[in-house]
């Protein structure tokens, strides 16, 4: 279950509620008691990113996504060697 950011446009009361995804939202501010309170866009809690598990467990070959490999840029096909050592 996410952990949705509200606030309320009456009184600034900011407040965090632990919901189901398919749970109305809430409307009524606990502070003031105003039908004010607005759920906030926010980050994401976490970030998969580096070379870590999910690098590692769940990416194979070619699909790894190592940063500052070769400055090569993002979508860029890498070059392969053959077997007398020209680039191709």
């Amino acid at each position: 279950m996410p952990i949705y950011e509200y606030e309320c446009k009456a009184c600034g009361h900011r407040l965090e509620k632990l919901q189901k995804i398919s749970a109305d939202p809430l409307t009524d501010c606990p502070s003031c008691d105003k039908d004010e309170l607005h759920r906030l866009v926010s980050a994401a809690g976490f970030r998969l990113a580096g070379n870590g598990w999910y690098e590692t467990d769940f990416k194979s070959g070619n699909k790894k996504n190592l940063a500052g490999e070769g400055g090569a840029e993002k979508g860029a096909p890498a070059k392969t060697s053959t077997k007398d050592g020209a680039a191709a």
